[in-house]
Formats: C-alpha cells, sequence, structure tokens
C-alpha cells in the first residue's frame, strides 16, 4: 500500500462536524478575513506555547521571526484564569484586528479534580460515565480560560510496550468507538453559548499506536484493511459526534508522515468524510518532516504539510517564517490558506470570543467550580467502576474491616503522584487521596495498620527489608501496593520489560515467605507482564491510575463496599514475546489448538493470554442462558435479536458487563475469530435473573471484500454472549443472501450500541 496515492474508496458518510454554512454577506469572519494582511492570516495558523516570567506569563515567540509576537492564533500551555486574560490582554490590546487568541491545554482526564486515566475508565466498559467525567473536566477548565483540549485520544494500540497506551481505550475499535463519541459529547456539552463548552481534538490521526516495537514516535506499517477495519473506525466516530480538530499523529504510514498525508488528510478527513473542523499538527510535528527525510529545508516542511491540509502547526514556526513567502511565489493556495484561516476563525466565533475575548477566563468561576464535592463524588465513582479483580483465591476478598494486624508495603502506597498518572492537567497532587490513605480513612478505629516502603519502581534498592519481613510474619494481612510510578507510563515512556520495575518483585519474594494472606493492587498505566510471584498472591486487584479518589475508591473495593465490575479493555500478555496479543485476531491454515505440532504456538509458554480482553471477576457470580435468536436465517436486510438471561448466583449484588461478540464463520476475505458488537452493563441482587437484549444488522454482518468494498455475504455466522471474549456461550444463524451497502465505496460505519 503505497500511503501517498493508495485508493481511497471510503464514500461520504455525511459525518461532517461543525458544517461551513453560506455565509451571509456581512457575515464579521469574512468581514474580518477581507481586512486580514499575509502575515496576520498566517499568524491564526500558528500556535506557541507559553514562558513563565517573573511578570507573569507571555507567548515563547522561540526562535527571532520578523512577525510580532501580537500575530498568533493560538497559545499552548496557560492554565489559570489569571494567565489566560493576561495573555488575552498582550494580544487584544496589541494587535491591529484585535483578534483574540485560543487557548489549548491537555486535558485528558480531568482538569484540577482528576479521574482515571483513559485506559482505567475504558475499564468501566461505560459511555455515560466517560462522557460525565469529560463533562467535569471542559467545566473546570474552561472557568481557567481554556477554550482547547487535545483529547480524547482514539488512537487503538495492541502493543502495551507503547507508553501511550494509558491515554486511550485499549485494544478493541467498536470498545474505542463508543469511548470517542462519549468523550467528545462530554468535552463540547451543549456547545455555545455554553462558556463550558470547550472544542475537542481526536488524536492521533492515524495508526499511532500501531508503532513497530511499541516505541513511541516510530512507524507504522500495515495493511490497508487493518488500518480500515480497527484504526480508522474511532476517528469516524468521533467525527459523527462533531469533534472539533483532528490532530495527526507522529508516526508515518506506509512511507508517508501524516503530516504530509494528502491522502488522508485532505482525499479521506476532508473529501470523503466531509470533516469541516480543524487540523492541527502535534507539537513540533511540521518541523520533523525535515529528520523524516521527505523535506529538505524548513520551507519544504512549511509548504508539505500545509498542502497536506495542515491548518495549525504547533510550536515549530515553520509556517510563520515560510508561508509568506511560499504563498507569494505560487506553491500555497491563496484559497486554501483564508480557508484554513476562515476555520480557525469561525472556531472562535462559535465560542463567543468576538463578543468577549475574556468569557472563559473567570477567576470567580474558576474558584468555584473546582474540585467540588460533586466533582470528587464523581471522581471516586469513577475510580470505583474502573477497578478490575483479576484474582480471588478463596475469596479472600472483600476484606474485614477489623481485619487485626495489617502490613502495607511498596512506596506507590504513599505517592500521591502516582495515584493522578500522566497528563493530570492542572491537578495538584497533594489533593489526592493515597490508596494508604483510603485504607487508614476505612479501617474500624484502633486497628493497627503499619505502612513500611519496602521497594520502588525505580530503585533495585530494598529499604529496611528485616524490619519489612519481621513485621510482616506478626502481621494477619499484607497489602502490598507495586506497579510503576506516574512516570514510567505515557508519552515517551515505552517499556522493553513490562515486568514489575525495580526491586518489587524481590520485596514479594519476601513478603511471600512468610505464608500470609497477601493482596496485591497493582498501580501501573498499561497491561503487565505479572511474574510467577505476582501471580502466587492470593487476590490481585488492577486498579491503574485512578486520580484524585484513588484511595478511598481503592479501599472501597477492598472491604466490600463496593463490589468491582471493571473489565480489561486491553488484553494481559504471559510473556513481552506474546505482544502484538489481542482477541479479534485471525486463524492461520494451523490455528493454535490442541497439544499438536505444527501449528501456530510457542513451544516455550502457552500461546494464550493471562487475562483476555474483556475479562474481570466479581464478588459475587453471574450465570448466562444460551443466547435465544429471533432468527436462525434472516435475509441481509433483517434486524437479528439476541437475548440472553442472566442470573446472579452469589450471594452479593453487583453489576455485569455483557458481552456480545459475532463470527462471520465463513467468508471471501479472513475474518477475526470473534468481534465485539455490543455490551450491557446490569445491576443483579443475589438470586435474580434478568433479560439481556442486542440488536444487529448489515453493519454488523458487513466485510470490506478484496476490493474494501462493503458487503453482506451470504453464509453461517456464529454469535457469542458471555463474560468476556474467551466465552463458548454462543448461538448460530445464518444470512441467506448478499447485498452490497446502500453507498458503493463506503467502509464498514461505526456500530453503536443501541
Amino acid at each position: 500500500m503505497d500511503g501517498a496515492t493508495m485508493p481511497l474508496r471510503l464514500a461520504s458518510l455525511v459525518l461532517a462536524s461543525l458544517p461551513l454554512v453560506a455565509l451571509a454577506q456581512n457575515d464579521p469572519v469574512e468581514d474580518l478575513l477581507a481586512k486580514m494582511s499575509l502575515e496576520e492570516k498566517i499568524g491564526q495558523l500558528s500556535q506557541l506555547s507559553i514562558q513563565n516570567t517573573l511578570t507573569g506569563p507571555v507567548i515563547d515567540q522561540g526562535e527571532p521571526t520578523q512577525m510580532p509576537v501580537t500575530l498568533v492564533g493560538s497559545v499552548l500551555g496557560a492554565s489559570s484564569a489569571q494567565a489566560t486574560r493576561q495573555l488575552q490582554e498582550q494580544v487584544i490590546n496589541g494587535s491591529r484586528l484585535r483578534i483574540p487568541l485560543l487557548f489549548a491545554y491537555d486535558v485528558v482526564h480531568g482538569f484540577r479534580t482528576v479521574f482515571p486515566v483513559p485506559l482505567a475508565l475504558a475499564s468501566a466498559w461505560d459511555p455515560d460515565l466517560a462522557q460525565r467525567t469529560a463533562r467535569v473536566a471542559a467545566i473546570e477548565a474552561t472557568a481557567s480560560g481554556v477554550h482547547w483540549t487535545f483529547a480524547p485520544m482514539v488512537d487503538i494500540s495492541r502493543d502495551p510496550r507503547w507508553g501511550r497506551v494509558v491515554e486511550g481505550a485499549g485494544e478493541d475499535p467498536f470498545l474505542g468507538s463508543a469511548l470517542a463519541a462519549a468523550l467528545v459529547h462530554g468535552f463540547k456539552g451543549s456547545g455555545a453559548p455554553d462558556i463550558s463548552s470547550m472544542l475537542a481534538t481526536a488524536k492521533h490521526f492515524v495508526a499511532y499506536g500501531a508503532a513497530e516495537g511499541g516505541r513511541d514516535y516510530n512507524v507504522a506499517d500495515l495493511s490497508e484493511r487493518t488500518l480500515r477495519e480497527v484504526y480508522l473506525p474511532p476517528f469516524q466516530a468521533a467525527v459523527a459526534a462533531g469533534v472539533d480538530a483532528i490532530m495527526p499523529a507522529f508516526n508515518e504510514l506506509a512511507g508517508v508522515p501524516m503530516n504530509s498525508h494528502t491522502a488522508l488528510l485532505t482525499g479521506l478527513l476532508r473529501k470523503q468524510w466531509g470533516f469541516a473542523g480543524l487540523l492541527v499538527s502535534d507539537f513540533n510535528a511540521v518541523w520533523e518532516l525535515g529528520p523524516q527525510g521527505i523535506a529538505a529545508t524548513p520551507a519544504d516542511t512549511a509548504r508539505l504539510a500545509f498542502n497536506a491540509g495542515v491548518d495549525i502547526e504547533m510550536a515549530s514556526q515553520s509556517y510563520r517564517q515560510h508561508l509568506p513567502t511560499l504563498v507569494r511565489n505560487g506553491q500555497v493556495s491563496r484559497k486554501n490558506l483564508d480557508d484554513a484561516v476562515r476555520r480557525v476563525l469561525k472556531a472562535k466565533q462559535r465560542l463567543g470570543l468576538f463578543d468577549d475575548p475574556y468569557r472563559y477566563s473567570d477567576e470567580a468561576r474558576e474558584r468555584a467550580s473546582q474540585l467540588t464535592p460533586q466533582h470528587r463524588a464523581l471522581a471516586r465513582e469513577a475510580a470505583q467502576k474502573s477497578i478490575v479483580l483479576l484474582k480471588n483465591n478463596d475469596a479472600l476478598l472483600p476484606l474485614s474491616k477489623q481485619p487485626g494486624k495489617v502490613l502495607v508495603v511498596g512506596s506507590l502506597a504513599s505517592d500521591a503522584s502516582a495515584t493522578i498518572g500522566p497528563w493530570a492537567g492542572a491537578a495538584h497532587p497533594e489533593d489526592s487521596v493515597t490508596v494508604l490513605q483510603g485504607l487508614r480513612n476505612a479501617l474500624a478505629p484502633g486497628t493497627q495498620i503499619t505502612y513500611l516502603p519496602g521497594a520502588s519502581p525505580i530503585s533495585q534498592h530494598l529499604q529496611d527489608i528485616t524490619l519489612v519481613e519481621k513485621v510482616a510474619r506478626d502481621s494477619d494481612l499484607i497489602i502490598a501496593v507495586l506497579g510503576e510510578t506516574a512516570e514510567q507510563s505515557g508519552e515517551s515512556h515505552s517499556r522493553a520489560d513490562l515486568g514489575l520495575p525495580g526491586g518489587q518483585i524481590a520485596l514479594l519474594g519476601s513478603l511471600l515467605k512468610t505464608g500470609k494472606p497477601l493482596v496485591i493492587v497493582l498501580m501501573n498505566g498499561r497491561p503487565l507482564v505479572l511474574d510467577a510471584s505476582v501471580q502466587q498472591a492470593h487476590a490481585l486487584l488492577e486498579t491503574w491510575f485512578l486520580g484524585s479518589e484513588t484511595g478511598n475508591a481503592v479501599a472501597d473495593v477492598l472491604f466490600g463496599d463496593v463490589n468491582p465490575s471493571g473489565k480489561l479493555p486491553m488484553t494481559f500478555p504471559r510473556h513481552v514475546g506474546q505482544i502484538p496479543i489481542y482477541y479479534a485476531h485471525k486463524n492461520t491454515g494451523r490455528p493454535p489448538s490442541g497439544d499438536g505440532s505444527y501449528a501456530s504456538a510457542y513451544i516455550d509458554v502457552p500461546w494464550t493470554p493471562l487475562y483476555p480482553f474483556g475479562f474481570g471477576l466479581s464478588y459475587t457470580s453471574f450465570s448466562y442462558s444460551s443466547p435465544r435468536l429471533s432468527h436462525t436465517r434472516l435475509a441481509s436486510t433483517q434486524t437479528l435479536g439476541v437475548e440472553v438471561t442472566v442470573t446472579n448466583t452469589g450471594k452479593r449484588a453487583g453489576d455485569e458487563i455483557v458481552q456480545l461478540y459475532l463470527r462471520d464463520d465463513v467468508a471471501s476475505v479472513t475474518r477475526p475469530v470473534r468481534r465485539l458488537r455490543g455490551f450491557r452493563k446490569i445491576y443483579l441482587a443475589p438470586g435474580e435473573s434478568r433479560s439481556v437484549s442486542f440488536s444487529l444488522d448489515q453493519r454488523d454482518f458487513a466485510l470490506l471484500d478484496e476490493h474494501f468494498s462493503p458487503k453482506v455475504e451470504a453464509g453461517s455466522f456464529t454469535v457469542f454472549v458471555g463474560p468476556d471474549s474467551t466465552t463458548t456461550n454462543q448461538a448460530h444463524f445464518e444470512v441467506s443472501d448478499k447485498r452490497q451497502l446502500p453507498i458503493p465505496g463506503q467502509s464498514v460505519p461505526v456500530a453503536v450500541l443501541d
């Protein structure tokens, strides 16, 4: 597949967000555009950072340029009402046309109130919850003057070595699409004139999560089919939800860097999907076309990126320095320049900034809106629902609130920075509840709780290990808080070894020798490869980085005030050598089943995951009836109803996330062994049963044929309904006829939850 000329057969899905309507003759944006000089127009396409000085924040102009600093369209990094107002005043009072700034910030999983990192929030499998957390983040950020967030990150990734898996929804495009749309709706709210509405950005377009070797910023090399079926759908969902901006990725795809990829940025996004919002580069990404080897000069980087469709250049200043000459010599179209500037000005107009440039910078609203009891309550709810119970031997959990003598070990137990994780907005770590604090809050008065760090993820040194062993032998229960620091996940923090870092394995070995009941609380931003010693623990709780209410939520689950309901959004491998590993793989001619030789397996470890996609335990148990189908044979235009009865067979009330997967048994092109096509979260009291229904239609039956034309083919299908992606609870049906989808060349539309 040649990235520059690959056939783009996706027809328009009428997914345009923020459509540009016919402009009235006296439209203020058009009037303004007519008055602007070439340099003023190009300034609107430049985004610079801020620099904090003794006298306050200033726009960091970087290397010398002949253009005034007031000729800037947007600023990255201002995060307080006072700072944004001061910067806005600099530009309004110092520029000829008084065009207001856009203030942008990475509001990824909260602002002052921090919610679970996106990978954790995906474990809740709850789009409504995701939307509510994004709404609160927008309320807090906009009160500080922030207009624009570079979120949600909707990259699919099947490689946990990549540090940025912490920012996304995991490995599945169906779950990822549902959460992408929910987050966009949450950030945007009801839209203008609501001053808590902020511009949302879907990033990173596209296949950034497929970086070779799991190394951040690396190239991605994948088939056109994988691009269309796996990596594009969440972006389609974001566009359909009305996302305001899309950020091209750092990576190249099939030899073409994304910031110069005309076929995908202009051909696919603009022309075929009808996307009318902003295209903004990532930090310095336009300049990086030089090191990527396709631009000989800085002027070439500006020409290639702008002509490919990138409206706004972040940080590097190739546009400010070189676009004027490129426009004057005809290498960049004046019409295209005006179109890009118009998109920027229309965004500012929609936010009401021409009417009042300071309407978002409200110190009184800032004080009143941040870290409120209501926001903290939502943070606690989100954290509770994001926790995944991986192991619970002999029903050790939930714990009694009078457990006797308790030893808490691990430096992460008292690490407030780890609770909020990477990209934590404008959070203050001291506002967050650590795991140790949460345990002390929850335990009955008089409970003897001892805390010893023991080991850290960033050092091989064991702290007071003799004392740790002594206290452990004298304790009735050990709670070990292990995993990664916030700095060991996130951008530019890829890892080749996914085991517990530092001295944590050695600490764990000492604890296991005592034979005392051991609960491991994992804090991390990616699936880890869990050492055999980890697997010897009696109970294992995956908590990720849960945000401001981490400690309280962990205690809520450990002591049974909340029954865990989270399910994994990403597969946990047994060994790093299995990566990439994901549930929606394809069979080979020699599939890895049984013990036979000459099959697609390993000779030294099982080929199966340690914990599969969708897995998560509860303090109760659930049973499933066989799926009941409305038809065993149906036409391609008909809808299939799937119904299953779920019963709580345990002694505790609990939530269960019911998952539906579909397999096309025989097709003209190979298909995954199963694909997620629906999920529902239900609450059941002990002994209660509930019928859960799903609907499947041609969107679910369809595939892209060998010519990438979407169609439904006649044949048999298998539907699976159960608690995770390995369920064998199945039923079969047949589609009786083939059908070309209504719009020729259309990719398979994003299926949304009914």
